[in-house]
């Protein structure tokens, strides 16, 4: 898929996000995230700056972070965050029209849209559900590189397998399930493991760690 399409991918994800947000009422925006402590509020708020933060600013703020991940986050949701919900959400809606991605990687970007959507919606007991393209990207992108989450060395040395989808990539003890469960994983959430079956889904839990 070239990077026009991408970018359609992306804007559609948020587009379905930004429909979703509208609804939610002030206690939702406080609901703790699949990534604790942040809130639901937090996470849209890192949604808007990786879509308004380009390259260069992006590395400056790593550079000012001395290159610690949390402390880089932090700043940027400092300035995203805004004096309340509703200055969150504008934060994301202005975001949206972007086409920026730090380093030029608009699959890790769409990974950012697709994977915070779940932190949001999951603990909400709200369905989301992505659009099945954007998963796939996603997951191809997730077990060839490990920017943003180490989701290529999770997968390494496993047969990932997707049972609504055709997605079958890697050789070893395998791992299978529907595969917005699997890309949920591979970022590090846990609560999509019970929802996997496979030999390999043992060895997998165990590099969660």
């Amino acid at each position: 898929m070239d990077t026009t399409q991408l970018w359609s991918l992306v804007r559609a994800e948020r587009e379905t996000l930004c429909e979703f947000l509208g609804n939610l009422n002030q206690s939702h925006w406080q609901q703790e995230s699949l990534c604790p402590p942040w809130t639901v509020r937090h996470i849209v708020a890192h949604i808007a700056a990786a879509g308004s933060t380009a390259t260069g600013a992006w590395l400056a703020n790593m550079l000012r972070s001395g290159f610690n991940t949390d402390r880089h986050n932090a700043r940027l949701l400092e300035k995203f965050l805004g004096d309340s919900p509703d200055q969150t959400f504008d934060n994301f809606q202005n975001s949206c029209g972007n086409s920026i991605a730090a380093l030029n990687s608009v699959p890790a970007l769409l990974g950012e849209v697709v994977v915070h959507s779940q932190d949001i919606a999951v603990p909400l007991g709200i369905t989301l559900q992505p659009g099945a393209e954007s998963i796939r990207e996603v997951a191809e992108f997730f077990v060839s590189d490990n920017f943003a989450v180490n989701s290529k060395t999770l997968a390494k040395g496993l047969k990932i397998v997707a049972v609504d989808q055709e997605f079958a990539v890697g050789t070893g003890p395998e791992v299978r399930g529907k595969l917005l469960d699997i890309v949920m994983v591979l970022a590090g959430r846990r609560h999509g493991l019970p929802q996997l079956e496979g030999d390999g889904v043992q060895e997998l839990q165990r590099r969660l760690g």
